[in-house]
């Protein structure tokens, strides 16, 4: 047996021990695909285990990310730092090796993957981030970003729609130095696949724009390396290669299901190992594979040491593109002091359209800002003005056209961000927000500070109707943790969402408006408090009215009604309950303070959130139903938002608070 195979089988063999040991995981993958892993991290795969975040390190994504033991097992093999006692802590709490990968946990992971296919559109924005950062800062003779990205994918990524919409982004852009990995063993948890994905992929992914490479037997290394060799040289096409493998090779499971997601079992494993002439002691690796993968991994840090001197070269030559690039690598420290200077708000107008005006200066302070949208950037205003649309004729462009594809955006979007270099936005109407979910959760879950921007945020929509009118999608996108919600009620309020966007190292929604709003003269930078006094009265109030958008008008309509009958009422916006939450207990009781029992909270979306603000005695004035078709101004009428309605829930709470 050659060395390289030698190797190949180590790697099946620690992560079927690993999983057997955890007593859970998915082994079948990990047999199947391990000479492709191999084959690309020993042979292609340009890395430094010493500096793991290297820039110029190609990126390698595990879109299957179920087969982490085949990834922790490589990191293991070539020096990443897991170590034996790690992979022996295989899905175990608090260990450096989780069920599925985990961004920012793990040296080596490059984005958290699992649910099937985001991996995938993550992989596609690495390869656009590169791309558009080599066409800034790449000279003759100077390639300083010059990477591949790999993505490993199996038959249920495919299955997904979000590897349509990305596939064929991808392929349209001509995104070249992507380069996927499709282990192709026909087998899912329910098994063989000829009843549920029977098309043919290689006439979808040539109808896309991608160059095809087949590989008959993925065992074969030679063939697979001469594939791998094709793909990297076609530079105007992404590339598939198509390998046939077999789940659960070499185990007595192989070509079934039942090697997909569960331990082989003691007896399996046994025979496993016999198969493929194992007989090192569980978790240890062979002094001779040990060595190969050792040197093979100190050869690929002379790929760092080359980049660096080309860097410092780079530098002598180009030194203030080379100041410009770690700039943009490390990130800015933006000044947003004078941004709520550069505005004169004096007419009612909507947040979308303020929200376009402040982007624009925003992109000044944050110059490696891109922003993109579902075919929409007209109605969410979020084009940046003069900085063209990226394309394979413009890498440049800083706009990009994602096309009617939110769910591969939102995944493509956290791509860019995870590659570094570059901050991105992205944008589409709120209640398509729902297509975007798994990306937006990911988002979360690694904490990545990718701007989301939800226009056309309510039934104010009007004549669209219930389909384009967001209900439920705030309560639900409030619910996940890590994400900040704003939705502000004029223009400085959208200037204080954007500065928290672009100042905090999370995910954030702004939901914006498509009706004009009015302007307040108190609200501004106090929004960064995600609540707080927009109009108060003249010792305790005896109600606070608090709300959200648009809403805030109807807060301060009824503020007047009331005030005029003696009553001292408090306006209390509420853009981001996130933000408020996070200011201190007292901050909270001087906002809202308990002792004012008598409270209305308004917002023209589902009433779930707000019961916390409200308490008791309070009253809440939200959507209870979806919304229909109409004029803006006649829904809100017909669903109960008027400031008249908003005064008489006031007099009940209060006669409510005194009675009890």
């Amino acid at each position: 047996m050659s060395l390289p195979k030698k190797c190949v089988n180590a790697v099946r063999i620690l992560s079927a021990e690993a999983i057997e040991r955890a007593k859970s995981g998915h082994p079948g993958i990990c047999l199947g695909a391990a000479p492709i892993c191999f084959e690309l991290f020993s042979d292609f795969l340009n890395f430094s285990y010493d500096n793991p975040k290297w820039d110029n390190r190609d990126r390698f994504v595990l879109s299957a990310g179920h087969g982490s033991m085949l990834l922790y097992s490589m990191l293991h093999l070539f020096g990443f730092g897991l170590t034996k006692e790690d992979l022996m802590n295989f899905r175990q709490l608090g260990s450096l090796t989780p069920g599925h990968p985990e961004y920012d946990k793990t040296a080596g992971v490059e984005t958290s993957t699992g649910p099937l296919g985001q991996g995938l559109g993550n992989a596609v924005g690495f390869a656009v981030a590169e791309a558009h950062l080599a066409s800034i800062f790449n000279k003759p003779d100077f390639n300083i970003v010059d990477h591949y990205t790999y993505v490993l994918c199996g038959d249920g990524c495919l299955e997904e729609g979000i590897s349509y919409e990305a596939c064929s982004f991808a392929g349209t852009q001509k995104l070249g130095k992507l380069i996927l990995l499709y282990d192709c063993n026909k087998i899912t948890i329910e098994g063989d696949i000829n009843t549920t994905f029977s098309e043919d992929t290689v006439t979808r992914f040539l109808a896309q724009g991608w160059q095809v490479i087949r590989v008959p037997d993925a065992n074969d290394m030679a063939v697979l390396k001469s594939a791998i060799e094709r793909a990297k040289a076609e530079t105007e096409r992404p590339s598939i290669i198509v390998c046939n493998s077999k789940i659960g090779y070499g185990s007595p499971l192989e070509g079934s299901a039942d090697s997909h997601g569960a331990p082989l079992g003691e007896a399996n494993l046994a025979k496993t190992k016999e198969f493929l002439n194992w007989t090192a002691e569980p978790f240890e690796v062979p002094e001779d594979v040990k060595t190969y993968c050792a040197d093979i991994a100190e050869r690929k840090l002379s790929a760092e040491r080359e980049w660096n001197k080309l860097f410092a070269d780079y530098e002598e030559q180009y030194p203030e593109l080379a100041k410009k690039y770690k700039q943009f690598m490390s990130g800015f420290d933006p000044d947003f002091s004078d941004l709520f200077d550069c505005f004169d708000f004096d007419k009612p107008e909507a947040t979308r359209v303020s929200g376009g005006k402040i982007l624009n200066e925003i992109v000044k302070i944050v110059p490696n800002l891109m922003s993109g949208s579902a075919d929409l950037s007209p109605s969410t205003k979020t084009e940046l003005k003069g900085k063209g649309y990226f394309s394979p004729e413009n890498r440049e462009g800083a706009n990009i056209r994602f096309g009617i594809r939110e769910h591969a955006m939102a995944a493509i979007c956290n791509g860019i961000q995870l590659h570094g270099g570059l901050r991105i936005l992205c944008s589409t109407f709120f209640s398509f927000s729902d297509y975007m979910k798994g990306g937006i959760r990911m988002s979360a879950l690694m904490n990545i500070p990718v701007v989301y921007v939800m226009t056309h945020d309510s039934i104010g929509v009007g004549e669209d109707g219930p389909t384009h009118q967001p209900v439920e999608q705030l309560i639900s996108l409030r619910s996940i943790p890590n994400i900040k919600v704003f939705r502000p009620c004029d223009g400085k309020e959208t200037v204080s969402a954007y500065v928290s966007a672009f100042t905090q190292n999370s995910p954030t929604v702004l939901v914006l408006s498509r009706q004009n709003l009015n302007q307040y003269k108190t609200s501004g930078i106090k929004a960064l408090a995600g609540g707080y006094i927009l109009d108060d009265c003249e010792g305790t109030p005896d109600v606070i009215l608090m709300g959200t958008g648009s809403e805030i008008d109807l807060c301060a309509g009824a503020k007047e009604i009331l005030q005029a009958e003696g009553v001292k009422v408090r306006v209390v916006s509420m853009p981001s309950m996130e933000e408020f939450e996070k200011q201190t207990p007292e901050y909270q009781e001087y906002v809202l303070p308990k002792a004012v029992k008598a409270r209305v909270c308004v917002e023209a979306a589902s009433h779930f959130a707000w019961y916390k603000y409200s308490r008791d005695f309070g009253e809440v004035i939200a959507m209870r139903s979806f919304g229909t078709s109409g004029p803006a101004d006649a829904l809100f009428e017909h669903f109960g938002f008027t400031k008249e309605n908003v005064a008489e829930a006031a007099r009940r709470s209060i006669a409510n608070a005194k009675n009890n």
